[in-house]
Order: structure tokens, then sequence, then C-alpha cells
């Protein structure tokens, strides 16, 4: 049986509030980042959880690292809840993940501006033909 695990840390990333979600699945690691603005209450979080989690856009998966077949005692538990709710920022892991989204974004934003680019180029250039046959028309 697989199972899978999703994680939502909200923090304030000045001068925004942002939410950092990480899921694990099938080996893979995935993360994604949702600036909220101002400070989210607990229900607004609960509500975009339930309404946008499927239309989220996370990383391009990365290789998971193996986590713990069993149960940790109930003192390392507690420890390790209280680590969790510490404010600790965005681990380096999810930072990763976001880097490679954000450079696959970019390559992508660098594709769709050449070609409007070259477009708006060629555009210009068949305006100024068009001049230039309606100058020379009547001789």
């Amino acid at each position: 049986m697989e199972t899978g695990k999703a994680k939502l840390t909200v923090l304030f990333d000045p001068p925004f509030w942002v939410g950092l979600f990480e899921r694990e699945h099938g080996g893979r690691y995935e993360a994604c980042r949702v600036v909220f603005g101002r400070e989210p209450r607990d229900f607004e979080v609960y509500a975009y959880v339930l309404d946008r989690y499927s239309r989220l856009a996370f990383s391009p998966a990365l290789p998971a690292e193996p986590g713990q077949a069993r149960d940790p005692n109930p003192k390392r538990a507690q420890r390790l809840a209280r680590r969790q709710t510490l404010p600790a920022g965005i681990g380096t892991k999810a930072q990763q993940a976001l880097q490679l989204q954000w450079e696959e974004n970019k390559a992508e934003r660098r594709v769709l501006s050449r070609e409007a680019r070259e477009a708006e180029e060629a555009r210009r250039f068949r305006l100024r033909q068009e001049k230039r046959r309606e100058k020379h028309r009547g001789r």
C-alpha cells in the first residue's frame, strides 16, 4: 500500500504572507508557493485548500528521501511536532523545487516573449512595405 504526505506551511515573507505546499507520493517530492497577501485566518486557509488544492501548480518532481517505516516513540514525536511548529521558514528541499519551477517558467516566458517580439517586427515590416508600395503606386 502506497501512502502520500502533504504539508502546508504558512509564513510571513515580507511584505506578504505565503503558503508553502509540499507533497510526497510514490517516492517523488513536489512543492508549490502561494501568496496570500494579508495574514490568512484558519478557516480561510482551510477553504483555500478545499477549493484550490487540485489546481495548484506544483514544481517538477524531485526524488524524495526515504521516510521512516514506523512511528517514533511518543517523546520523539512530541519533539518533532514542536520543532515543526517553530518558525523555521522554507526548507532547502522546497527551495530547490521552487527554484526548478521558477527556471522552467522563466524559459517558457523567454520563448513567448521572443515569439511576440518577432511577430511585432514582422508586422512592422509588412506595414513599411505597404507604405512604400502606396507611395509608388501612381508612377
